[in-house]
């Protein structure tokens, strides 16, 4: 069985999916909001499964098998599904493969690429200079694994330019979903830098069949990212609604692409105001 996290509420099924190093607990203030909607579960990636082993993935396909056999598992009306970054692509997939699976989609700044910049990572990867190219592999193997006290790690977090648009209840939140403790005293990361780094390398390479199966996507899609993000950019928006012009893209204004944790109140928002106008069109 895939573990979740139960978020409680009542009504429409939605799922959660977070993203690569994010476990759902720093999502807290998104989900409760969400939960006040629907019946809200945020399922667990195969990252934060005891005993996985980052080598057995070579593309996040095996993820997305994960979210189809997680809705097997829990039997259901057709759900909204939400996911961010990572999540949104495992999401995105899904929906592909299986479209009456889900009754719509709302991707929060997912890592989806022009198929100009697809190509170039696979000829990196081809040529094995993944690990070298991308800028977060070597940040993720480099992470502080071990803390003694979080609320020193707040006071750190707190000057650091990422964490700008944070209020300070996000952060402790943040820093509360990230951590775990440990089996000596003290905390440790919930999310390993191994795997961490594993999901940045097997990233992008696979998906100009996203851009395919995107022309003729059939559940309902909203895409939210953020004003400054780097990851889905304003020119991959407008891409995406020419690809399919039903696809609906919202932008945040002082975020990046960590937009649910920093704006988890808009971010809201826009998520009803959308499925209202699913179900009043």
């Amino acid at each position: 069985m895939i573990p979740f996290i139960d978020f409680g509420g009542s009504g429409q099924p939605l799922v959660f999916l977070h993203a690569n190093g994010y476990p759902p607990g720093c999502y807290q203030q998104l989900l409760t909001k969400l939960a006040g909607h629907s019946s809200v579960s945020a399922m667990v990636q195969r990252p934060l499964w005891e005993g996985s082993r980052p080598g057995k993935i070579n593309d996040w396909h095996p993820l997305t098998d994960d979210l189809l056999c997680f809705l097997d598992e829990r039997p259901s009306e057709p759900p909204i599904v939400v996911g961010h970054s990572l999540g949104g692509i495992v999401a995105l997939r899904a929906a592909i493969r299986q479209p009456e699976r889900f009754k719509a989609l709302i991707l929060l700044d997912p890592v989806l690429f022009p198929p100009s910049f697809i190509f170039l990572w696979r000829v990196a990867r081809a040529l094995q200079l993944g690990h070298r190219l991308h800028p977060l592999i070597q940040v993720a193997r480099k992470r502080r694994r071990a803390f003694d006290d979080l609320e020193k790690v707040f006071n750190g977090y707190r000057r650091r330019e990422i964490f700008r648009y944070f209020n300070d209840e996000a952060l402790r939140g943040y820093i509360t979903g990230i951590t775990k403790p440990a089996t000596d005293g003290g905390y440790e990361l919930a999310y390993s830098p191994e795997w961490e780094a594993q999901i940045y390398l097997t990233s992008v390479w696979r998906d100009l069949e996203l851009w395919q199966g995107l022309r003729s996507l059939k559940p309902p899609l909203l895409i939210i990212r953020g004003a400054e993000t780097g990851t889905f950019l304003a020119a991959t928006g407008r891409r995406v609604v020419r690809t399919n012009p039903s696809v609906s893209v919202e932008t945040i204004q002082k975020t990046t692409h960590l937009v649910p944790l920093e704006r988890p109140a808009e971010t809201f928002d826009l998520i009803l105001t959308f499925l209202a106008q699913m179900a009043n069109p």
